[in-house]
């Protein structure tokens, strides 16, 4: 993959954003500390960035690298086929996201996604869980799309590694992003763990912090469904 490449994946992000309403060159030039020139000339194809104000911008808007692969690394659409470079992953309903595997009424579709791209994320389980299947696909609810605005928008499509259930941040100074059972429903939110209570913490501050007890006999990672390892938002 090509630097030209990454650039044009971040440039039709933030084009994402500032179409959806949720963020102007202006707002992004204040956050990162660029001038609004510099910015406007990135988004306008007249210049690129330095790796350093890439990683700027993936900080500012919460982003990681993965959200910058090809579309063709993580094709979102019915899986067809037997592509051998290609894994089918489930999108599943909510109420099976803990179990270690789904019955057939329990899938809504398969989404393809490529082999390569899924062995390069990292896993680290808090419980056992070898057993259970790994990646699953959901759809952002809207609770927890507007909570976590900008970074989500509801009805994203998130990749949910079930072998990531640790708290130990998957990047050095970058928060993870989890699914997490609250109750009979689940949020995504950041997670943090003080004493026998997990809360749950948005983006948007306009939305109130959560928390969730954890019960006698149980640990936090019994109620972490795992971590979002990509997010897809169509347009």
């Amino acid at each position: 993959m090509l630097i030209s490449d990454l650039h044009n994946r971040m440039r039709a992000l933030v084009h994402e954003r500032i179409e959806a309403g949720e963020l102007t060159g202006t707002e992004l030039a204040k956050r990162t500390g660029f001038q609004q020139a510099h910015i406007s000339n990135f988004l306008n194809q007249r210049r690129g960035l330095s790796i350093e104000a890439m990683d700027r911008i993936l900080e500012v808007m919460r982003w990681n690298v993965h959200d910058l692969l090809p579309a063709e690394d993580c094709e979102l659409r019915p899986a067809s086929g037997g592509d051998a470079d290609f894994d089918s992953i489930p999108m599943v309903k909510s109420s099976a996201l803990l179990q270690s595997e789904f019955s057939s009424s329990e899938v809504i579709e398969f989404l393809r996604f490529k082999k390569s791209f899924l062995r390069r994320i990292r896993m680290e389980m808090a419980n056992q869980r070898k057993n259970w299947q790994r990646f699953v696909l959901i759809k952002t609810e809207k609770d927890s799309g507007e909570a976590m605005r900008p970074r989500l928008l509801p009805g994203a499509t998130l990749l949910v590694d079930r072998h990531y259930n640790s708290l130990r941040s998957y990047r050095r100074q970058d928060q993870n992003l989890y699914v997490v059972r609250t109750g009979e429903t689940y949020k995504v939110r950041y997670l943090e763990l003080q004493g026998h209570q997990l809360t749950l913490r948005p983006e948007n501050q306009k939305y109130a912090l959560g928390y969730v007890e954890i019960e006698k006999g149980r640990t936090f990672a019994d109620y972490v469904v795992g971590r979002v390892a990509h997010i897809s938002i169509e347009t």
